[in-house]
């Protein structure tokens, strides 16, 4: 499996990683996982995440 970091995650949405920080704090967008210090992203999560989006399935608030 692989895992993103935020900065990844950041330029695969075309935003700031920033933006990123601030929806996994107010819990919206894909969810990352805690490994240390280090915020991680399951590549399988991104896809999940994206899949609602396309669905309609708007499960975090976000524009769509």
């Amino acid at each position: 499996m692989r895992y993103l970091t935020t900065a990844e995650v950041a330029e695969r949405y075309r935003t700031a990683e920033s933006t990123v920080r601030y929806w996994r704090q107010i819990k919206k967008g894909p969810r990352g996982i805690k490994v240390g210090k280090r915020v991680l992203y399951p590549e399988a999560e991104l896809l999940r995440y994206e899949r609602t989006l396309i669905d309609g399935r708007n499960e975090w608030g976000l524009a769509s």
